[in-house]
């Protein structure tokens, strides 16, 4: 539409809109009563106005794509999973292999003819392997991703699974790949699951990447272009979550160009454990459905949901189902397929991205200056930091001050869970040796849930 419209309406500048708010305010604090201190360490102010309004420009994310994740432990059942859930609206597929095993390749020919792209999470991976993998791949017309993070496991492992040597070996390989695109993966679920802030998931991601970026320039294996996949989580503070997305592209496309290297980023998406139930477990639904929109608006590429029980429940058809359906609804009923970047232009989430990046960009040099994020894990200091960003949670959960629907507010009595448990859902302890206290991934309500449980065994 050509014409302006409101052209004969005066414009209000911000400094018209706070006067007035003030007057309605009748005497009280405006700051004490309309700003909220947030826990990333910047405010957020009751309204936002072109007057302080600063563009960002970002790359345009073509659409997200249904993402359905599956276990690889039975090939053949995983076969007529697969074929299952594209017929039923998945439209990537997510696998998990826990071990190397040439029954791989004859999957991927049946994933190859449904046309569906795929990222594969290698949990272990063997160099000979991966070399046959490529090799492979030349006969195969899908895209194909791989997850295979040793810096992630290292972190949440407190060792190696082999040796730095061995292990970072396998990334350069990642980006010499010949068939399969040049590619390094970023699994950052593990921050946001273990209670990290949003600025320390960003700082931390990006810290990370500077590692593999730097390891490969000194050992001349640094490609001029190169995809990343990026596997996050997003938790329930819904503009924060969108503005986290749209950081990451900031800060990575930045330290990228300062490798001089051209950086293609695959970003996948799924909701937060860290925030999930036992007790009033429908919620769950709840919590997930606006972690995924989070997702989609902050411009994920591919986007998998995580069944209401999967924390305690084994994997089951009503509970992937619903899930999937979730996103389908997201999709085909409520359009959220219809428009591209639909929050460019949003002056709040658009402040709040650039607030977030550079606390997360100020966080990132300060690793550097101590010789990066992999000296800063051996010396215990990143596992601080989020413990101390968790228990900071924690102790707002236990107050009320944060509220969990079914958990610590609105809880039911009458629940019980104790006979329901196909999965252990609690921190489980192991003695191993480490160099360092490792990273933990723990639910916020575990605390509660386990004397809930007691009661119930005592009642």
């Amino acid at each position: 539409m050509a014409e302006k419209l409101f052209k004969d309406f005066e414009p209000i500048t911000s400094k018209a809109w706070k006067q007035k708010i003030q007057a309605d305010l009748k005497g009280a604090d405006y700051n004490e009563k309309l700003i909220d201190h947030s826990d990333e360490g910047f405010d957020v102010k009751p309204f936002y106005h072109q007057d302080t309004h600063q563009n960002i420009d970002l790359p345009i994310t073509e659409g997200w794509r249904i993402t359905e994740k599956i276990y690889l432990e039975n090939y053949t059942a995983v076969t007529k999973i697969v074929n299952d859930v594209t017929n039923r609206g998945a439209e990537s597929l997510w696998l998990i292999v826990p071990e190397a095993n040439t029954k791989l390749f004859d999957l991927l020919k049946e994933i190859d003819n449904l046309q569906v792209p795929v990222m594969l999470e290698f949990l272990k991976l063997e160099q000979e392997f991966l070399k046959h993998l490529d090799e492979f791949s030349a006969e195969l017309n899908i895209d194909i991703l791989l997850n295979f993070d040793p810096i992630k496991q290292l972190s949440s492992q407190g060792d190696w699974q082999k040796s730095e040597t061995e292990d970072l070996a396998i990334i350069q390989q990642f980006a010499q790949l010949k068939h399969l695109k040049p590619q390094l993966s970023i699994d950052a679920r593990l921050f946001q699951n273990a209670g990290a802030l949003k600025y320390q998931e960003l700082s931390f991601s990006l810290a990370v990447l500077s590692e593999y970026f730097n390891y490969l320039n000194h050992n001349q294996a640094l490609p001029k272009t190169i995809q990343l996949n990026l596997i996050t989580s997003t938790g329930s503070n819904y503009f924060f979550e969108i503005a986290k997305l749209k950081s990451y592209r900031l800060l990575i496309n930045s330290l990228a160009n300062s490798f001089s290297v051209d950086v293609t980023l695959k970003i996948i998406a799924e909701p937060s454990q860290r925030n999930k139930t036992i007790y009033d477990y429908n919620v769950n639904m709840l919590r997930t459905t606006t972690e995924c929109m989070s997702a989609v608006l902050g411009g994920a590429d591919w986007v998998n949901n995580l069944a209401y029980d999967e924390i305690f429940h084994k994997t089951n058809e009503f509970g992937e189902r619903i899930s999937r359906n979730q996103l389908l609804i997201l999709k085909h009923e409520s359009y959220f397929d219809q428009v591209y970047n639909p929050t460019n232009g949003s002056y709040y989430i658009e402040e709040l991205t650039q607030q977030l990046a550079q606390k997360a960009l100020d966080e990132f040099k300060n690793i550097e200056k101590n010789d990066g994020y992999l000296s800063e894990l051996f010396k215990g200091n990143i596992t601080k930091s989020i413990e101390a960003s968790a228990k900071n949670e924690e102790e707002k959960l236990q107050k009320t001050a944060f509220v969990m629907v079914g958990t610590n507010k609105y809880e039911n009595a009458d629940d019980r869970m104790k006979a329901d448990l196909e999965l252990y859902p609690f921190v489980k302890k192991q003695q191993r040796q480490v160099k360092f206290k490792p990273i933990i991934a723990r639910r916020l309500a575990e605390k509660i849930e386990l004397k809930r449980l007691d009661k119930e065994a005592n009642a």
